[in-house]
C-alpha cells in the first residue's frame, strides 16, 4: 500500500501568526517547526513520498532551503484535513495518505507507523488516528492551560475496536482526580496525525461543516458528524515525550522537552 505524507503549514493562524517558521532551539542547533515536523516525517518507515502543502510563498521559500518538497495549495482550504484532499487530487495513486500536522514536530516514527498499519489491518474505518495515555504530568498540563484559558492538546474517547466517540479540547472523560506525574490516567492525548483512505479524503471538502466542527474547532469531528468510522490507535510513549506547539508558551515546553529526551 503506497503512503503519501503531506505536512499541512499555513502561515496565517489565527492563534498563531507565522507558527511555521517559529524557530525550536534543540540539542541539534536552532531549526523551524515547519523543518523539525518535515525531519519527523522523513523517519517514518514506509512512506513512498513526504510532501509540504501550504499556500504561503515564505513558508515555500524556506521549505525548499532545507530540501522538502512542497505542493502549494489554495487559501480557501479551511483546515489541515481540506489541504491534504488538494495535496490527493493534484498527487493521485497513492493507497493512504497521512498528514501530519506541522505543529507536532515531537511526533515519534512508530506513532505514523502504528497508525498506517492500523489503517491497513481495519478495512471498515475510513481514517484512524494516534491516541496516547496520558500519565498525571500531561493531564496536569492540560488542565493548567484550560484554567490559563489556553487552548492545550486535544483529548479523545472511544469505545470497542477503537471506534471514535469523541474529540475534545475539553479534557475528558472526567475523572475528579488527582494523579502523581508518573500515574497512568484514563486520559487520551489525541496526537495531531491522519491516515485516510483517499476515498473519505476526496469527499471530505464537499461535506458540511457541523455544530460539533464549529464549536471545538477540530476537523476530525466532521467525520464523525457525518457518521463515518474514525478508528483510534493507541500508540507507546516508550520514555519519549510528545507535546503540539498550540501557542507561543509551547515554545519553552518542547525546547525543554527536546532537551531532557537528549540527555536521557
Amino acid at each position: 500500500m503506497s503512503v503519501l505524507i503531506a505536512i499541512p503549514a499555513r502561515y496565517a493562524s489565527t492563534r498563531y501568526p507565522g507558527k511555521p517558521l517559529v524557530v525550536l532551539n534543540g540539542p541539534d542547533g536552532a531549526k523551524t517547526l515547519i523543518q523539525r515536523s518535515w525531519e519527523a516525517a522523513k523517519a517514518v518507515q514506509g512512506a513512498d513520498r513526504v510532501v509540504v502543502a501550504t499556500d504561503d510563498d515564505r513558508i515555500k521559500a524556506h521549505a525548499e532551503g532545507f530540501g522538502a518538497e512542497v505542493v502549494m495549495t489554495s487559501s480557501a482550504c479551511q483546515n489541515g484535513t481540506e489541504r491534504c484532499a488538494e495535496v490527493a487530487a493534484k498527487l493521485p495513486g497513492f493507497e493512504m495518505v497521512v498528514n501530519l500536522q506541522g505543529d507536532a514536530p515531537l511526533t515519534p516514527a512508530w506513532f505514523v507507523e502504528d497508525l498506517i498499519a492500523g489503517l491497513r489491518a481495519d478495512t471498515q474505518a475510513d481514517i484512524a488516528t494516534p491516541v496516547l495515555r496520558c500519565d498525571g504530568r500531561a493531564v496536569s498540563g492540560f488542565l493548567a492551560d484550560r484554567r490559563a484559558g489556553r487552548v492545550g492538546g486535544t483529548t479523545a474517547v472511544f469505545g470497542t475496536g477503537g471506534r471514535a466517540l469523541y474529540f475534545s479540547k475539553e479534557v475528558i472523560p472526567y475523572t475528579g482526580k488527582t494523579y502523581a506525574d508518573d500515574d497512568p490516567t484514563p486520559v487520551f492525548h489525541h496526537v495531531g496525525v491522519y491516515a485516510y483512505r483517499p476515498r473519505a479524503l476526496r469527499a471530505y471538502p464537499s461535506w458540511p461543516i457541523g455544530p460539533l466542527e464549529v464549536l471545538e474547532g477540530l476537523e476530525q469531528l466532521r467525520f464523525l458528524e457525518q457518521g463515518r468510522n474514525v478508528l483510534c490507535v493507541e500508540v507507546e510513549a516508550k520514555g519519549r515525550q510528545f507535546w503540539e506547539l498550540n501557542n507561543p508558551e509551547d515554545v519553552p515546553r518542547i525546547e525543554a522537552m527536546m532537551a531532557e529526551m537528549a540527555a536521557q
